[in-house]
């Protein structure tokens, strides 16, 4: 009689925020194809439970002391996550203790979000393997490793030097020290602070990374020579899987409109899930979309109805639509679309990639400042506008520049070449293909 192989469990840990538990449930698909049986452990907001018919066969857990969204809102990200890190512990180590008990539990390992390193100390306290997920970018995590060994005082007296804040970051041109995300994430001891917590590995044996070898090839061979333990880049992972649904509800009359429109016509606007740009701000932006003169299917979370009357009304005679939200990876693929203007979050970056869209950049803070830096720098397939700049002369500018220019065009042709390579690193022998398939072999050895 044959044999027949236990199917092991998968314990995911996700950060509750779209941009970070979107890729963490994809992981989580295409582990399940691969024979894994699926827990996802969830805080009390963002949860993806409550949509949990898109992820059949997945159990969700919830952490019984987790915080709210509320406390997101008063102490801002990194003050949140350091809270949740010392907060969490003892309740995640109640939900792996109870999930050992359940029947059939039987946990490979314990993927968590870089983030949440927490769940470091309750897998060394089960004697449980554990991998490091990150959802950001290769360069991202060499950021944070380099800012884990800066002293706040003196980097703060070093950037002050012209020549300092143009020193390349350890051979990793064109990386700058200038370029590494420390603006907007509150006071410079306490990031730092939260960076060496995220850079210790701890126990964990692997990390995961949802990007692509052709991307940043020279950030990986970084990692790998100082990480000490095996990395695995398999993104993108919504071209590794069937994308899960939206935390957010999705408005799929935009899919209609963009079917009226020329191909390549139609710049597409969608500044992320957490950003909220100031009323003036967004009439500025109206008022140069328009003057443009360029279709435009454009985000706005509060809709239509937080635009002034009369620009409400301007946008829709001048060939705009809004929605509150957008399925954006079935927009980036539609061939209407010929332009994305974004704040640069990596997931948004690595879809426009895929679907060969280039890119207007408006990044606000964080790993966005060093994604835009790379759309424009190094893979030539976008510029960068200044995020606290919006006035409707710049847009209008930035739109013609994008959509009309031989420049535009250039850049269009080479995002249709990563394109290519994008798709060729997820087929059968692709780089990320490849990466997937140890990973599932090493897991499978647990």
């Amino acid at each position: 009689m044959e044999r027949r192989e236990a199917k092991r469990r998968i314990v995911l840990v996700p950060i509750p925020a779209q941009g970070h538990v979107t890729p963490m449930l994809q992981l989580g698909k295409a582990l399940y194809s691969k024979g894994f049986s699926i827990t996802v452990v969830e805080g009390h907001f963002n949860q993806v439970s409550s949509s949990s018919q898109h992820f059949p066969g997945f159990q969700f857990v919830t952490l019984k002391e987790s915080l709210p969204e509320s406390e997101f809102q008063r102490l801002g990200g990194i003050e949140f996550m350091i809270k949740l890190n010392k907060t969490s512990e003892a309740s995640f180590k109640d939900c792996i203790a109870q999930l050992l008990l359940q029947q059939g539990s039987d946990i490979a390992c314990i993927i968590y979000d870089e983030f949440m390193y927490f769940c470091g100390a309750a897998a060394k306290a089960f004697n449980l393997p554990s991998i490091i997920f990150t959802t950001t970018s290769a360069t991202n995590y060499v950021s944070r490793c380099v800012r884990s060994k800066l002293n706040a005082d003196k980097f703060l007296v070093d950037m002050e030097d012209p020549e300092m804040q143009e020193q390349v970051v350890e051979n990793l041109y064109p990386l700058r020290y200038k370029d590494l995300p420390t603006s907007g994430l509150g006071p410079l001891d306490r990031l730092f602070e939260f960076c060496r917590e995220v850079a210790n590995k701890r126990t964990a044996s692997a990390a995961i990374i949802n990007t692509v070898s052709c991307l940043e090839s020279s950030s990986l061979s970084w990692l790998e020579q100082n990480i000490g333990i095996p990395m695995y880049p398999i993104g993108p992972l919504h071209m590794t899987t069937f994308p899960p649904s939206s935390l957010l509800d999705e408005d799929r009359s935009c899919i209609e409109w963009l079917k009226k429109q020329k191909p390549r016509s139609v710049i597409y606007i969608s500044l992320g899930s957490i950003f909220d740009m100031g009323t003036k701000e967004v009439s500025e932006m109206a008022w140069g979309l328009c003057d443009g003169n360029q279709p435009f299917l454009w985000v706005i979370r509060d809709g239509s109805e937080s635009l002034p009357e009369e620009v409400s009304t301007m946008v829709s005679e001048r060939g705009g639509y809004i929605v509150k939200w957008a399925p954006q990876i079935e927009v980036l693929g539609h061939p209407a679309v010929g332009g994305f203007w974004s704040h640069c979050g990596w997931n948004s970056t690595l879809e426009s990639i895929a679907e060969g869209v280039p890119m207007i950049c408006m990044p606000f803070h964080g790993e966005q400042m060093l994604n835009a830096m790379y759309i424009e720098s190094v893979w030539r397939i976008g510029f960068q506008v200044e995020g606290s700049k919006v006035d409707r002369g710049e847009v209008e500018r930035a739109v013609k520049r994008l959509m009309m220019d031989d420049e535009g065009a250039g850049m269009q042709e080479r995002a249709l070449d990563l394109k290519e390579k994008l798709k060729a690193s997820v087929k059968s022998g692709g780089t990320s293909y490849n990466a997937l398939d140890e990973l599932v072999k090493y897991l499978k050895t647990m």
